[in-house]
């Protein structure tokens, strides 16, 4: 009876080891990364090249650079100093707007697309599209080049818009209703 007792005890304190960490085979790197990045900076070099060449080649605008990555050049601006509003989060804008590629080819023609209505920062939209419609004021029109990861970036729209395309949108602002009066309306 004594051995047996030993014998389980034994066991009991040999089964009280705490478990070991099992570590991977292999370990990678992460020289995998460092290549995305490389791949993604030489993309967007090479984008940003045709983006200076469509500015170059249009000698009859004016195009300014927006510090969120993208180019902008105005079709038809507000001269009425009185309404100088800009959206602002919150704020519900209606848009109308084309997409081509940055040789012309047309991908959305105007009027293809129906009138967009969009609450500013509170709704799905590309994010060249949503920094650009802040910079306009109600009767703009703003031909906007963005790079790839401005636009659809990878994915495209998975319609019309493939992979990593460099775009020109037109930008129509028809309205801006403000965010307490789009709460009175509620």
């Amino acid at each position: 009876m004594k051995k047996t007792l030993i014998l389980i005890t034994i066991i009991a304190l040999a089964a009280c080891k705490s478990p070991e960490a099992r570590y991977p085979v292999t370990q990678k790197s992460g020289s995998h990364i460092s290549e995305s990045i490389a791949k993604n900076q030489e993309l967007l070099e090479k984008e940003v090249a045709q983006i200076e060449a469509v500015i170059a080649a249009d000698s009859t605008r004016e195009y300014q650079s927006s510090p969120d990555g993208f180019w902008y050049t105005y079709n038809k601006k507000n001269k009425d100093t009185a309404n100088t509003l800009k959206p602002e989060f919150g704020d519900v804008v209606s848009f109308d707007y084309s997409i081509k590629t940055l040789d012309g080819q047309v991908i959305y023609a105007e009027g293809e697309k129906a009138t967009r209505t969009y609450a500013i920062d509170q709704e799905k939209l590309f994010s060249g599209l949503r920094q650009g419609l802040k910079l306009m004021q109600e009767g703009e029109t703003i031909t906007f080049l963005f790079p790839s990861y401005k636009a659809y970036g990878y994915y495209g729209d998975k319609n019309k818009i493939g992979t990593n395309w460099p775009l020109q949108t037109k930008v129509t602002l028809n309205k801006i209703i403000e965010k307490e009066e789009n709460q009175n309306q509620r």
